[in-house]
């Protein structure tokens, strides 16, 4: 990769002057790869209550004799809100077969860590900025389901991340866009401007296609639970989705590329029984991804096979946080409490362990950083004992703060 001058080369994006083509907005969707995905929906779809908005078939892919070889072929594309897709899983040995890279990385079970840029134009000239520095791209184009445009550069862990500007929305009824519309598969970035969205679905409609036959979710279980005054299957919802946390080689080579190449900001560095932890923000949240030295993973009793430390998800409440820790082990999930000084900018939180050993962190906030780019300092921070949660917490600044969920919760 060829080194960034973001001091000497500025861009106009939208009218700004920025040292990239782009500005990432926040981090959008996540993606893991996983052994059995139907063993996936009982922990995804079940208990932590995410909507299938589409499936994946990965089976014209393979000959017939190929697909009795690598295992299930179906994944699944979840939300938690109206974006078409907040979280999806897909069938690890298939992806490895089809794309031969996950070969290179194996311990690499992240699918694809996604950013979301302002507009389809900083997609467009993203491509054309991580080729000229000569950065590995996995693909590019358009995504189906979803309908999202986008380009896949890989971090020097291995780690597909993705561009993205924006993506299929679910309204009140509940269907995804049905598979029909998505008459044209796009493998290249589009040339501008391209039509809108509106247009496509209007000519889907006057071809033929009935908006009524796309993909519609049901709730599971009995709607049971009062939360916050709303009758649910489970005792929480999940609001916001993030942050990644990696484990990595070396810090130093894997933070110019989120830094520097993506232009996501450092807010804080920590130091932990000698082990170094980055974290950078995308927006006005403390972070939106970690970096965390792969020899601390066995210290911390996490599954060897993965170089995804965690995956978050936040939920509408500090009482939904308790609730949801009870609810879950009720249903025999495994629930670990990791050191607090490893998650600045949260406070509470649990980490409950899915069917292939990813730990999951549900927290129910996190703190916000202002215009001056300064994050609390430490010394200001709730203290947090993981052996005796109290009932209620202290409200800080910036409680409740941040993106809101759009939306009813059911």
């Amino acid at each position: 990769m060829q080194t960034v001058d973001t001091a000497n080369t500025t861009y106009t994006v939208g009218g700004i002057r920025l040292p990239r083509p782009f500005k990432v907005r926040r981090l959008g969707h996540f993606g893991i790869n996983v052994n059995d995905p139907e063993v996936s929906r009982g922990f995804y779809e079940r208990l932590m209550g995410l909507r299938i908005a589409d499936q994946l078939d990965l089976s014209p892919r393979f000959t017939p004799e190929e697909r009795s070889m690598v295992g299930p072929l179906i994944g699944y594309f979840t939300r938690h809100g109206t974006e078409h897709h907040s979280f999806v899983f897909f069938p690890r040995r298939a992806l490895a077969a089809n794309y031969k890279f996950p070969n290179e990385f194996p311990e690499v079970t992240t699918n694809q860590i996604t950013w979301q840029v302002g507009s389809l134009r900083e997609v467009v000239e993203g491509y054309d900025y991580f080729k000229r520095l000569g950065l590995r791209i996995h693909r590019s184009g358009r995504d189906l389901p979803g309908s999202n445009w986008n380009v896949y550069p890989f971090d020097p862990d291995g780690h597909v991340n993705e561009l993205f500007y924006g993506i299929e929305q679910i309204g009140w009824q509940g269907l995804s866009k049905p598979l029909a519309m998505h008459d044209v598969r796009h493998t290249q970035p589009p040339g501008l401007p391209y039509r809108s969205e509106y247009s496509e679905v209007r000519s889907g409609i006057a071809n033929g296609v009935d908006p009524a036959t796309g993909w519609r979710q049901n709730e599971l279980l009995e709607e049971r639970f009062d939360v916050g005054g709303i009758l649910l299957g489970r005792p929480f919802k999940i609001v916001r989705v993030g942050p990644v946390r990696l484990f990595v080689k070396d810090i130093d080579t894997a933070l110019p590329f989120y830094r520097d190449v993506l232009g996501l900001t450092v807010t804080e560095e920590v130091v932990w029984n000698g082990h170094r932890c980055v974290f950078l923000r995308a927006n006005t949240e403390h972070h939106s991804i970690a970096l965390y030295p792969v020899a601390l993973r066995a210290e911390l009793g996490l599954h060897a096979g993965t170089t995804l430390m965690s995956f978050g998800f936040q939920l509408g409440s500090y009482a939904q946080l308790k609730d949801a820790v009870g609810f879950l082990k009720g249903e025999g999930i495994a629930i670990k409490h990791l050191p607090p000084e490893l998650f600045p900018g949260i406070d509470h939180c649990a980490f409950a362990i899915d069917p292939d050993g990813h730990a999951i962190q549900l927290y129910h906030g996190m703190e916000q950083v202002g215009w001056d780019g300064r994050p609390r300092p430490a010394a200001q921070r709730l203290k947090v004992d993981n052996a005796n949660w109290p009932d209620t917490i202290e409200a800080q600044s910036d409680t409740y703060l941040g993106e809101a969920y759009l939306g009813p919760w059911n």
